[in-house]
């Protein structure tokens, strides 16, 4: 297939490409790095790449691509256990990880390769085809041990392609993030995105709102986040005039990996007069839609199907649902080039992950409006509660809480109920600790904003809510006890 990057080779040698705090590579640099690191790893089959927001890890797996050896990036943050897991399952023949790095134990029975971020190599030639495994990412194993989640080289060539022509991503755009580069989000669209484009990266090395700010006074056209950071940042606005010229100059800003609450997208927009846009992707699907830069960002959907990506929803038997009205509750199925090819050494997992006719249930429920948006009201597994006869979405009622001044944080589950079957349970971080609103009043709240069978029939209060490391709020943590 023709390069993942063709602007290591094509394109000037003094361009920047990457940048991770003072540290920095031109495209020539990171070709002559890469180059180097591919020359010592083509005879593997997988390699294993620690992937600590450093320029090494970037280095690490553009090599790894240009080798045409499958990546498997490892969480720094995993704990022992997990590490093992992963690495039993994948058996990488060694480690790749910047040369200050120190490994745990399961990581240190692998042979280890310092990658060297200076060194100088000639880039191979391409020998491989767009079926070959690029990345094995691990999903997040809520239910029961992370399965690898095997990505194609046309997976990868496919998102980007399709992302740069929904969001007008071009080489001259600089994207600032400070994503952690073991996840989809970080390391396929944050970092080999604008890579494949010939833009650049500038990675914050942690988050913060001065970084963000700083970047983006300083050239950078796009930014990339979870709704944590743009929470931070809808907090930091009013009180950052830096922050605000920050984000009213940006051209692009994308939010992702869990769903923006309503009432952040509008604390932005009334700052800075700038919207954030969603999309809407998964470890096994890369990126399935989007709004588009030329489209209306519209709050609280994640926009349409990208080119390429065919995408229905259907009820719980597997037929379409009967109308696109932006009511009826369906599971998202999505098919296209951009899907993994396989669960590695789960070929039972990967036949129940497909129908019969090809396409991929993603196990997240929607709505779709008559003109082709879409709106993600949850997980089937956690978010999808039936009560009363009626299908409800938890991520419908949290934005509605969310509206309510005296809630901070909102989580809202399903738990048995004799008579309704499930009723729907309100998990909230109230704005006052001292002063939480009552049930009653958030009820009142929800139905008038919703419908009366939306509201809550129980509440807790908590200090915060359980979150992973994307900000994905953990529901099997949440006790009922």
């Amino acid at each position: 297939m023709s390069s993942l990057f063709p602007a290591l080779t094509d394109g000037p040698p003094g361009r920047p490409a990457l940048r991770f705090g003072e540290r920095s590579l031109t495209y020539g640099e990171l070709a002559a790095a890469a180059g180097a690191t591919a020359g010592r790893i083509r005879e593997a089959r997988r390699v294993a790449v620690w992937a600590t927001p450093a320029l090494e890890t970037a280095v690490a797996v553009v090599a790894a691509l240009l080798a045409g050896v499958a990546a498997v990036p490892l969480n720094p943050r995993s704990g022992e256990k997990e590490l093992g897991h992963v690495l039993s399952d994948s058996a990488p023949e060694l480690v790749l990880t910047a040369p200050d790095a120190e490994l745990p134990a399961p990581v240190r029975d692998l042979p280890r390769l310092d990658v060297d971020a200076h060194g100088t190599g000639a880039v191979p030639e391409d020998r491989t085809s767009d079926g070959d495994p690029a990345l094995i990412v691990y999903t997040s194993g809520t239910t029961g041990p992370p399965k690898g989640a095997v990505l194609p080289r046309r997976a990868v060539a496919a998102t980007l392609d399709a992302l740069a022509d929904a969001w007008r991503w071009t080489g001259e755009d600089v994207l600032v993030h400070g994503l952690p580069l073991f996840h989809v989000h970080g390391l396929v669209l944050g970092t080999l995105g604008p890579l494949r484009l010939g833009g650049c990266v500038r990675h914050l090395g942690r988050f913060s709102t001065e970084g963000v700010a700083r970047e983006l006074n300083a050239g950078a056209t796009m930014l990339f986040g979870v709704p944590t950071m743009y929470h931070r940042i809808a907090e930091a606005l009013p009180d950052d005039q830096e922050l605000v010229k920050a984000l009213t100059g940006a051209r692009l800003l994308v939010s992702g990996s869990a769903a923006l609450p309503v009432r952040d997208h509008e604390r932005i927009a009334a700052a800075t007069g700038r919207r954030v846009i969603e999309r809407y992707g998964m470890t096994e699907t890369l990126m399935n839609t989007s709004v588009r830069a030329d489209g209306e960002a519209r709050p609280g959907t994640v926009g349409v199907p990208l080119p390429g990506v065919g995408l229905r929803l259907v009820e719980d038997d597997g037929s379409p649902v009967a109308s696109y009205d932006g009511e009826t509750v369906g599971e998202i199925q999505v098919r296209g080039p951009n899907l993994f090819t396989e669960y590695l050494n789960r070929p039972d997992a990967t036949a129940a992950a497909f129908t019969a006719d090809g396409w991929f249930r993603t196990g997240d429920m929607a709505v779709r409006d008559p003109d082709g948006y879409v709106r993600i009201v949850g997980r089937r597994a956690t978010d999808l509660i039936k009560s009363g006869g009626y299908k409800i979405g938890a991520g419908e009622i949290e934005n509605a809480l969310l509206e309510h001044p005296g809630v901070r944080e909102a989580a809202v589950t399903g738990e048995p109920d004799p008579d309704l079957g499930e009723r729907i349970v309100a998990w909230i971080v109230p704005a006052d600790p001292q002063a939480p609103p009552p049930l009653e009043e958030l009820a009142d709240h929800v139905a008038r904003r919703l419908a009366p069978h939306k509201r809550p029939r129980v509440v807790h209060h908590l200090d915060a809510l359980p979150r992973n490391d994307m900000g994905k709020i953990m529901k099997r943590a949440l006790s009922h006890d």
